[in-house]
C-alpha cells in the first residue's frame, strides 16, 4: 500500500471514532439491579388523565342506609303465549328490579301434537261467571236422557189440579213414548229409571228391543178411576202415567190387557211391574183392580208405609 492511501485511511478512521463518541447513551444501557428487601413484583401503573365530570364515572355510595325508592304505577302489557304456558307479562317503567327471570321457558317434549291438537280442536265459547249452562238441546229436566219441552204452568179446573213446572215428554232413553206425555219432572226421572233399568232389561232381545212405548194417560185433571166423589188422581197433580203395552222393534208388542196371563211375554211384563216398586209410589197392574186389566198405573206419590205395588 502506497503512503497517501494509508495517510487517507488513518483520517477516516480518526473522524469516524469522533462521530461514535459524540452519539454515545449518557447513561448505561444495561438494567439496573433490583433494590435489597424487594420480595414483590410492582408493575408499572402509567398515569392516564381522569375527566371528574365524566358520564361513566359511578357515583359513590350514599354513606347512609339505603332504601329502596317510591314505587310507582307499572304499565303492564300481556302477550300471549302460543304454548299451553301461562301468559307471560312485561313489566315497563321504573322497577327497581325485574319481577322474573327473562329467559324463556323449555318447550314441552309434545309440542308438536299440542298445536295439531290446537288446530282441530272446536272453538268451545267460554262459560260466564254465574252461568249456567243448559243440557243438550231438546232435552228437559236437566237431564240429556229425557226428550221434550217444557211449557208453561198448567192450571185446572179443580183448585188441586194443576202442574207448577210441566214438561211434554216425547222419549226416555232412546224409548219414544206413542204420545206426548205431559209430567213434572220428578215423574219423568222416574219412567226415565224404570226403561233404563227395568223394561229394558226385561224385554232383553227379544223383537229386537223396545221400540215405543204405549201411553194411554198422563195427565188429565179427574178423580181417581174418574169415580165420582173420589180424592183428585194423582194423574191431576202430571205425577202419574198409564202405559197399555211395549212395542217391539220386529212390529210385535206386549200388551199388558192379553199377555200378562201368557208364559214368557207375561214374565217379561211381570217383571216390569216388579222393577217399577222404587222409582215409583204407586204401582198398579192387571192384579190390583178391574180398573187396570189393559194398563200399568204408575205414579210418584209417597206414602209413610213405602211404595203400593200391586
Amino acid at each position: 500500500m502506497s503512503l497517501p492511501r494509508i495517510f487517507l485511511v488513518t483520517l477516516l478512521c480518526i473522524f469516524a471514532g469522533k462521530v461514535a463518541l459524540a452519539n454515545a447513551p449518557s447513561t448505561s444501557l444495561r438494567p439496573k439491579a433490583r433494590p435489597v428487601g424487594i420480595t414483590t413484583y410492582v408493575p408499572h401503573q402509567p398515569r392516564a388523565p381522569v375527566f371528574y365530570n365524566a358520564h361513566i364515572r359511578p357515583k359513590p355510595r350514599p354513606t347512609t342506609a339505603w332504601q329502596a325508592p317510591p314505587r310507582t304505577q307499572v304499565q303492564v302489557t300481556t302477550v300471549a303465549h302460543p304454548s299451553p304456558q301461562p301468559e307471560v307479562a312485561v313489566f315497563l317503567g321504573n322497577v327497581p328490579g325485574l319481577q322474573r327471570s327473562l329467559r324463556p321457558k323449555a318447550r314441552p317434549k309434545n309440542m308438536r301434537r299440542i298445536m295439531a291438537r290446537a288446530k282441530t280442536a272446536p272453538v268451545i265459547p267460554t262459560a260466564v261467571a254465574g252461568e249456567v249452562r243448559g243440557p243438550k238441546r231438546g232435552a228437559v229436566c236437566g237431564d240429556r236422557a229425557i226428550r221434550g219441552q217444557a211449557i208453561s204452568r198448567i192450571r185446572g179446573r179443580i183448585s188441586a189440579c194443576g202442574i207448577d213446572n210441566p214438561v211434554k215428554i216425547t222419549s226416555v232413553d232412546g224409548v219414544a213414548l206413542s204420545t206426548p206425555a205431559t209430567l213434572d219432572c220428578t215423574t219423568a226421572k222416574a219412567l226415565k229409571q224404570w226403561v233404563h233399568n227395568g223394561a229394558k232389561p226385561a224385554v232383553g232381545r227379544m223383537g229386537g228391543g223396545i221400540k215405543s212405548l204405549r201411553v194411554v194417560a198422563h195427565y188429565a185433571c179427574r178423580t181417581r178411576n174418574n169415580q165420582r166423589g173420589a180424592k183428585i188422581s194423582e194423574h191431576g197433580r202430571g205425577r202419574a202415567i198409564d202405559i197399555a203395552a211395549i212395542n217391539l222393534n220386529n212390529g210385535t208388542a206386549l200388551t199388558v190387557l192379553t199377555d200378562w196371563r201368557t208364559n214368557r211375554k207375561g214374565a217379561a211384563l211381570k217383571q216390569m211391574h216388579k222393577a217399577a216398586c222404587g222409582p215409583f209410589g204407586t204401582v198398579l197392574g192387571p192384579n190390583a183392580n178391574k180398573y187396570h186389566q189393559d194398563h200399568f198405573h204408575f205414579d210418584t206419590a209417597r206414602y209413610r208405609s213405602g211404595t203400593y205395588c200391586r
